[in-house]
Formats: structure tokens, sequence, C-alpha cells
């Protein structure tokens, strides 16, 4: 075998699953405009959605505690401030953000929800330079102007009056909590297995939806809106979480991350396919803006210095624990609903 073949394979490997991880992420929004065609609601739906999400997640962490104890590794316990948390993060921030995504899905095409969506990383971008977190560079900056153009022409090409005002605007603030919710979560994702946060951030997400619905009465799970339920669950949170954690330690948090911009374009051509959704041409363009936006500012992370290893992630730099990547695959984001 020649030199270098194996870790080739593992870069294969790693590109295979952070692939199959953005089109899990990307199938969301279809599965989410069936489950309400089948008489779902918002709450029900994502009750159900997180406490499945959250069984299989801890059933996987149960897994890795024991293969990491029958090989003897030492694991550093989370102390319970980290805990508590990880928790909130899903119970106010990324219940937040998952609540108006699906919302809007339920007021605007699947696609252009998933396009508006997808102007967090500028929005990330810009609160890291606010908390002085990010410098301002010529690439970065152009970077902010072509998604910021993009989303404008997303939005104008829509024509007077051909939008759906409620819905853009439960997108874009979907696009704006998930920013706020990312910002927040970089510094506990370096101090805590990537793995567990996950299953942290959907058992606070699920204790919110949960008891909204008790409150408001709104937990109806009529027999048709299972199947979706399931699908929701498994192949566009946990499937993807997984792929993406196990991808992004085969290739690195940058390359992660710019794989999974390949997720709106899964959503778009579904979309397209199944429900006709029709976008214009300037809002195509748009989109190429908003993407290539991403894909640039995501690059940075290939010039990121290495840092110490991070705490419960043996082997995984902290940077690539701590980039957005890895904050957005635990919660199932990004652009991940």
């Amino acid at each position: 075998m020649r030199p270098g073949a194996t870790s080739d394979a593992g870069r294969g490997a790693g590109v295979a699953l952070c692939l199959v991880s953005a089109a899990g992420f990307g199938l969301m929004a279809i599965f989410a405009k069936e489950a309400y065609a089948a008489g779902l609601g918002v709450t029900a739906l994502l009750a159900a959605r997180f406490v499945l999400a959250a069984c299989l997640l801890w059933a996987l962490v149960a897994v890795r505690a024991r293969r990491a104890a029958g090989a003897a590794r030492a694991t550093i316990r989370p102390t319970r401030r980290v805990v508590l948390a990880g928790i909130a993060l899903g119970a106010i921030g990324y219940a937040a953000q998952a609540g108006l995504f699906f919302s809007a899905l339920r007021h605007i095409d699947a696609s252009l929800t998933s396009l508006l969506l997808y102007t967090y990383p500028a929005l990330v971008f810009c609160g890291a330079v606010a908390l002085r977190r990010e410098h301002v560079t010529r690439h970065k900056a152009l970077a902010l102007a072509l998604a910021s153009a993009g989303a404008a022409l997303v939005l104008l090409g829509g024509g007077a009056g051909g939008l759906q005002a409620t819905g853009v605007a439960l997108a874009l603030g979907a696009g704006a909590m998930y920013a706020v919710y990312i910002l927040v979560a970089e510094s506990a994702v370096a101090r805590i297995d990537a793995f567990l946060l996950g299953a942290l951030i959907t058992t606070g997400a699920a204790g919110t939806f949960l008891v909204a619905g008790a409150i408001g009465d709104a937990l109806t799970f009529p027999a048709g809106g299972w199947i979706w339920i399931v699908a929701i669950s498994v192949f566009s949170t946990v499937l993807p979480i997984v792929t993406f954690m196990l991808g992004m330690e085969r290739v690195g948090a940058a390359t992660a991350s710019i794989l999974s911009t390949v997720e709106p374009v899964v959503t778009v051509a579904l979309a397209v396919a199944l429900y006709g959704d029709a976008l214009g041409p300037l809002q195509i363009l748009g989109g190429v803006l908003v993407l290539t936006a991403v894909v640039a500012l995501q690059a940075r992370g290939r010039a990121t210095r290495a840092l110490p290893p991070a705490v419960g992630l043996p082997g995984v730099p902290a940077d690539h624990a701590a980039a957005v990547a890895p904050a957005r695959a635990t919660a199932c984001e990004p652009a991940r609903g």
C-alpha cells in the first residue's frame, strides 16, 4: 500500500460522511412539510422530534462511554455548570430557533426558508467581530457583502407582494437566533464531548416543547404523522449529527463546514421536484451569492492555528471543537432547523 493511502481513504470517508449529513439536514424541511400535511402542528412535531432524538443520542453517549471504559481511555466529566449550560442552550436558544424555522415552513416555501436561514454564517461573523472574537479582513468583508447582497436578491426577486411577510420574518428570525445560539455555544463545545452536548441540547429543547405543548393543549399526534416524526428524528437529526461529527474528525471543521453547504441545495432541489417551488432568476443568483459567502467565511478555518486538545474529544484539536461547524452540528442546524 502506498504511503498515505490510509489517510486518503480516511479523508474520502470523511467527505462522504459530511455529505450524508448535509443531505439528511437538507431533507428536514421536506419532512416537515409532509408532517404538516399529515395534520401535525409545530409544537407537537418538535416535541416528539426532540424526545426521540434525545433518547437516541443518550443511548449513543452510553455506548461511547462503555467503549472508552473498555479501552481504558481517561475521560474528563463536564462540570455541573457546563451540563446546565448545555441544557439551557437547548431549552432556550435552540428551541427558539427551531420553533421559528419550523413555523416559517408553514408560511413560505421550503426552498426560500432554507436560503433565508443560510444568512446565519454572516450574522455569526458580525457577532464575532462585535465580541472581538474575529478581526475584519478584506476577504471576510467581501464575503459579508456577498451574503448581504444575496439575501437582498432572494427577497427582492420575489417581486412586490410576492413574499409572505410573516414567513420571511420567521425565517430571518431563525437565522438571527441561530447566530446567537452558535456564538454562545462555541465556548461550551470546547469543554464537553460534542455527542454529549448534542444529547443535552435535544433534552433541553424537548423539555421546552413538551411544556409549551401541555400548556397550549397542542400535543396532538395524528396516526399518519408518526412516520414523519421518526423520519425527522432519525434521518434529519441523529444521523446527520453523528455523520457530521465522524466526518469532521477525518477532514477537519473547515472542510466539513464547506461540505455542509450542500444542505440548502438538497432542500431547494427536492422542493422544486416535489412541490414545484419556483425561484426567480434574481433569487437563484441571490442563493448562489449567499452560499459563496458561506464557503468564503468557513474556508478561513483552514488557516486557524492549532490549539491544545479539547476536553472530552481525544485527538480532535480544540479549533475543530470550538469552530462554528461543531456547534451548528450539535444543534441539528444548521441550517439545521
